[in-house]
This record gives structure tokens, sequence and C-alpha cells, in this order.
């Protein structure tokens, strides 16, 4: 009888200790048949809660993307419209000296005078360019740099290094590392 009595504790330790380890699978009812992870009782109204839950979701989603998209237009769109603002604010001083000039010349008769005014709006214009990024491209006695210029003339002398400019036709400008015009140049080739 005692070892039946062993045999009978050691099945009912055993019996516990499975019942301890056993891991509960969330998909199995438990005894009383009820699903502890459900919370409905009917499983299409949760899906559909959770489905009007999503679609929400992304409908706010998409709407405020577009509200952005609008945005970014309008500030696009501004910036064309407005982007120049500030570069005509410096050189409204400008057409202001333009127009005193232009009052003075016809009380002015000598030449020298007009050209001293004719100078100084030239280089407060060039300054007002510069203020912007505007800068001129050096070319007289530099080596010729397709990036930079452009040849229109090649003329045939031993006085000067090969390829390099020797006249420059028109004035090259860029705005920063870009180059807005090339300079046009004339360039020495060696004989």
């Amino acid at each position: 009888m005692i070892e039946s009595e062993k045999n009978q504790t050691s099945n009912g330790n055993n019996e516990d200790i499975n019942k301890e380890n056993e891991v509960k699978n969330p998909f199995v009812a438990n005894e009383e048949g009820k699903d502890e992870n459900i919370v409905d009782e009917n499983p299409e109204k949760t899906i559909e809660d959770e489905f009007e839950i999503l679609k929400n979701q992304y409908l706010r989603l998409a709407a405020d993307f577009d509200n952005y998209r609008k945005r970014q237009a309008q500030e696009r769109e501004a910036l064309l419209k407005y982007g120049a603002e500030d570069t005509l604010k410096k050189l409204l001083p400008i057409l202001d000296t333009f127009e005193r000039a232009q009052k003075s010349f016809s009380e002015m008769d000598d030449p020298e005078k007009i050209k001293e005014s004719f100078d100084i709006l030239r280089k407060q214009f060039v300054e007002a360019l510069e203020k912007v990024g505007l800068q001129k491209i050096d070319t007289i006695g530099k080596e010729f740099d397709p990036n930079f210029h452009e040849a229109v003339m090649q003329t045939a002398t031993n006085d000067h290094p090969d390829h390099s400019v020797l006249v420059e036709l028109q004035s090259g400008y860029k705005l920063g590392e870009r180059v807005i015009r090339p300079a046009l140049v004339n360039v020495a080739v060696n004989q």
C-alpha cells in the first residue's frame, strides 16, 4: 500500500507540475468555453471596427499629405513670384541714381562731368550685382578653360603662351559656382 500511495502522490505531483508548466494557447477556449482574448462576442464586428479605425487613419494621413503637397506648391509659386525681391531691393538705389543723373544731365555742359557720373553709376551697379553673388570671370592672360570661356577667335602668335586668352570680346559671369554666361574670347595659338 505504501508503494501505491507513493505512486498516487507522485502522479498527483506530476499533474500539478504539468498544469503549472502548461502554456496557455490563446486560440483555444478555456474550460468555461470562453476565449480570454476576444472582448466582443462577435469577432466580425471587431474586425470591422479595426478596419474603420485603419481606414480613418489612412484618410487622415492622405489628407495631411495632400495639405503638405499644396503648401509646398504655394511656397514654390511664391518663391518664383517674389524670389527676385531681395535682388531688386539692391538694384533700386541704382535706379534712383539714374533718375537723379538724368535730371542733372540737362544742366551739364561739361562732358567730363557726364563721364564721371556715368562711372559712378556703373560702379554702383557692379557693387549691387556683386552683393547678389554675381562674379565676373577672369579672362585676359588666363589659360583657356571651356568651362568658363567660349573661343570665338584664334590668333596665331608666338608672343603669348599657347591656349592663353588674348582678348575678351564679351564678359562672362557666374553666380556662385554656376556659369551664367561664358566669356567670349580670342585665344592664342602657337605656330
